[in-house]
């Protein structure tokens, strides 16, 4: 593929798959462009391939760098593919094919479910090729913080927060205060912790927080 007299490597295998997702690439990204005229890019003018929606979601990204775009690109692949990816969260496979919903209203559900979930879950995880133009590799300037947990490598910590709160509709800032608690390694407790939280007042929550904070902290010592 060439953008210029940029030559950009594609492997073998990803030959026909979307840079950002791993699916079927039927479309180009260029960036920066003409709509990127003002971002300062450290990295030369590249094009890769992808499919339609990713390189829809590509195009609206405002950002300096590939890494950066390919990163927004899988925050709105999240959200926009929360329900899928929270099939994961609530069933196995086996516990899927052992829920008896044969010839009810969701049988559909039942067999398609966890091809979904697996589909919206490769699609987030995928991790584009190295970049190389003419024989250099490209690198990422900036270290990015990625989050995996429970089978799903997130962009960042928050993108996991967002994911889990639209998930259990639970209170943002009161998971955030909650996780500063338990702190990230920790995701799995501070989740738990809140979704037994649902329906607490404010003035509970904070007497709450007084008390994992001192729990914790007890833990340490």
């Amino acid at each position: 593929m060439e953008t210029g007299l940029n030559q950009i490597e594609i492997p073998f295998d990803f030959r026909h798959l979307c840079w950002f997702c791993g699916e079927p690439a039927g479309h180009t990204f260029t960036f920066p462009n003409s709509q990127h005229s003002r971002v300062t890019c450290s990295h030369p003018s590249l094009a890769l391939p992808g499919c339609d929606e990713c390189c829809k979601l590509a195009a609206k990204a405002n950002k300096t760098s590939i890494w950066a775009v390919a990163e927004a690109v899988k925050s709105k692949l999240i959200r926009r593919y929360h329900k899928d990816l929270a099939i994961g969260v609530n069933w196995t496979e086996e516990s899927l094919a052992q829920s008896q919903f044969e010839g009810g209203n969701f049988a559909g559900f039942q067999k398609s479910a966890w091809f979904m979930y697996q589909v919206a879950q490769g699609r987030v995880n995928f991790q584009g090729w190295p970049l190389v133009v003419n024989g250099v590799e490209l690198f990422d300037e900036i270290e990015q913080e990625a989050f995996t947990f429970d089978g799903i490598s997130y962009p960042s910590l928050s993108d996991a927060i967002n994911h889990y709160c639209q998930i259990f509709h639970l209170d943002k800032h009161f998971f955030i205060s909650v996780l500063e608690i338990y702190t990230r390694n920790r995701f799995a407790e501070a989740v738990r912790f809140c979704r037994l939280t649902l329906g607490e007042s404010a003035k509970d929550r904070a007497a709450m927080l007084k008390s994992l904070k001192t729990a914790v902290e007890a833990e340490v010592k």
